[in-house]
């Protein structure tokens, strides 16, 4: 038997495949270009005499030994991830703080999941979340009020701040069943120029559909907020107004038919998430960990996600 080749990079890579479902996807995901991750998969069958995948399906599938590869590094990643943190415990120690400070009403849904799972991993770091919605996280970060801000944007300017890619993600257009809307396949401006758009409350510049759609086409609907994303649906599903709101934050209810969702605009309309921190915190082990953990679990957990890269 010939000696085994296999590497943790090439693990990572079948993993990021096989959660992908698309080579190209996965580079992104693994900050590698295609020709790479290609390239690694290659060098794999060709040591073993066997492909790993079929190329010919959308999305891609493992082979029999493919599967038995990903099964490998389903045993070894996580060994290698708590190896990694117990070595940066003995390094800086255990104890710290972990303050998290959010501007997007829809990240509590998907941040309470990794926090789960970073606490049962650094369960001696103390995490909190700044309380409430902030519209300037990273002033927080600055005044050493918050150690972790989620944003929409990178002020490139703010040579202090470290800016991390979280995912990128389509924001859809909600309507009620029964509206004229519905049966349209995606949504103009001009499509709302008649409604009431339902929004949370916060100001127009954080808000991807108005900055991106309507105030360029010089659209200005009239406006209700509402806290809750629960509630801005029950408005929506009974015509007093539409919305527009992350495609995975609303796909159970569209599923289950309660409203409709539309693309806004022939090509979509996407928003950004990044994990900013202080220039300063960047070798902290355990705020690494935790940036490295929330892409993960939004990537195994919510659906239509992208690679922001």
């Amino acid at each position: 038997m010939t000696q085994s080749i296999i590497e943790i990079r090439h693990l990572r890579t079948l993993q990021a495949i096989a959660e992908t479902g698309s080579v190209s996807r996965a580079g992104a995901r693994l900050h590698l270009t295609q020709s790479a991750v290609s390239h690694q998969i290659k060098a794999l069958e060709l040591h073993y005499g066997l492909e790993l995948f079929d190329r010919k399906t959308q999305p891609i599938k493992l082979t029999l030994a493919g599967e038995r590869l990903l099964q490998l590094a389903t045993l070894v990643l996580p060994q290698v991830a708590a190896a990694d943190r117990d070595l940066a415990r003995l390094l800086e120690g255990q104890a710290g703080q972990l303050r998290i400070a959010v501007e997007c009403h829809t990240c509590f849904d998907w941040l309470m999941p990794a926090m789960d799972r970073f606490r049962a991993a650094w369960p001696e770091v103390e995490l909190d979340i700044v309380s409430g919605f902030h519209a300037d996280p990273v002033g927080l970060l600055l005044e050493d009020r918050a150690d972790l801000a989620i944003v929409s944007d990178r002020d490139e300017t703010e040579t202090a701040v470290l800016y991390h890619p979280l995912f990128m993600y389509e924001i859809v257009g909600l309507v009620a069943n029964d509206h004229p809307l519905a049966a349209k396949p995606n949504l103009a401006a001009a499509d709302f120029a008649a409604e009431t758009l339902i929004t949370y409350p916060v100001p127009d510049d954080m808000l991807d559909l108005i900055r991106q759609v309507l105030k360029p086409a010089g659209v200005a609907p009239a406006r209700r907020t509402s806290e809750l994303t629960v509630a801005i649906l029950q408005l929506v599903a009974s015509r007093r107004g539409v919305a527009a709101l992350p495609a995975w934050a609303v796909q159970g209810y569209v599923e289950r038919g309660y409203l409709a969702a539309k693309a806004i605009t022939s090509k979509g309309l996407w928003g950004r998430l990044y994990g900013a921190i202080r220039q300063q915190d960047a070798g902290r082990a355990y705020l690494a960990d935790f940036l490295a953990t929330m892409r993960n679990v939004c990537f195994q957990t919510l659906p239509g996600i992208e690679s922001l890269d």
